[in-house]
């Protein structure tokens, strides 16, 4: 049986399994009758709570980042443009693009001097030359992130303290923009200015949560506009939301230090494999050299990569909590 062959088969039996999950995994009944009595309370209730609740959902679902949904569906120029501009780095998509052909060709070529195998040289070279640039975006995406949310409440506070102070929210903002560094700096400067050129706050916040999509900001964003819709202190508002927030970094800190001895022992154990591999034909091609060319090393080579995946994958997952 040929390398093609084995292929096949195989991604028939993965297009087996992924059409029969589709067909027997549909909504949840329970799910969808509680969403129902939840519906008919809102809308029945006399409760201050429960309409609170309610006030909220609708923002939440009126406050949707339309322009993400857009981006990551009808365009995925558009998409990567977006996740390039939430870096910070102001890289442009054809910078990016030709940055991940360059890495390509040069793994291609190093390969296929080393091993002489055109096919495989080309795979890993694609495969390298477009992971290295998704993983060194998402780290950077990352790194903006935690360093906005770092700085977010103290911004949130500086906020209260103008708002006690007698100063309006549009001045309050400016002083933040001006106050704090870094990105929660940039960002909020570049709210003032959409508003100084005539955009309302609404939106000017509304295209900021959407542009980078951090669910801290989102939070800012739907405690301004049920705060406008239901009145009362805002000060006392954004004073709670600062609180949350602290308490939610702290919670998230307390779970990467318990969660970093697996962390480590997952990227060893799942690296290990590949670092002996590429050690060993390096050193010695020929005592390796069978994975490139002999159909049953190769299929017994993939089938090791595709199992060795599935388990990073699922340590992943373990170890990953959302708060």
């Amino acid at each position: 049986m040929s390398i093609l062959q084995l292929l096949l088969i195989g991604g028939g039996i993965m297009a087996i399994l992924v059409l029969g999950y589709a067909a027997f995994a549909g909504p949840s009944a329970a799910k969808e009758g509680q969403r129902r009595l939840e519906t008919m309370r809102f809308r029945h209730s006399e409760n201050t709570d429960t309409k609170v609740e309610s006030q909220l959902k609708k923002a939440i679902a009126a406050r949707k980042p339309k322009t993400r949904s857009v981006a990551g569906s009808g365009s995925r120029v558009d998409a990567l443009a977006i996740r390039l501009d939430r870096t910070g780095k102001g890289w442009t998509v054809s910078q990016y693009i030709y940055t991940s052909l360059g890495i390509a060709l040069a793994i291609t070529v190093i390969v296929y001097l080393k091993s002489g195998a055109a096919l495989l040289s080309l795979g890993i070279g694609t495969v390298v030359g477009a992971g290295i640039p998704h993983l060194v975006v998402k780290f950077l995406m990352n790194k903006r992130t935690n360093q906005f949310n770092a700085k977010f409440p103290d911004a949130i506070e500086l906020l209260v303290r103008g708002l006690r102070s007698g100063l309006p929210v549009t001045e309050t903002l400016m002083i933040v923009s001006s106050e704090v560094d870094g990105p929660v700096g940039v960002e909020f400067k570049g709210i003032t200015e959409r508003i100084r050129i005539g955009r309302t706050m609404d939106e000017a916040l509304q295209e900021t949560a959407d542009r980078m999509g951090i669910p801290e900001f989102n939070f800012f964003c739907i405690t301004l506009a049920i705060q406008r819709e239901t009145g009362g202190n805002l000060a006392e508002t954004l004073s709670n939301l600062s609180d949350v927030l602290r308490k939610r970094m702290q919670m998230k800190l307390k779970i990467r230090a318990m969660s970093s001895e697996s962390k480590a022992s997952a990227y060893i154990v799942g690296a290990l494999p590949f670092i002996v591999f590429i050690m060993i034909w390096w050193i010695n091609p020929d005592y390796i050299g069978g994975f490139f060319y002999e159909d049953r090393l190769i299929a017994v080579g993939l089938g090791g990569m595709v199992w060795m995946s599935l388990g990073a994958f699922i340590m992943a997952k373990m170890v990953s909590f959302e708060i």
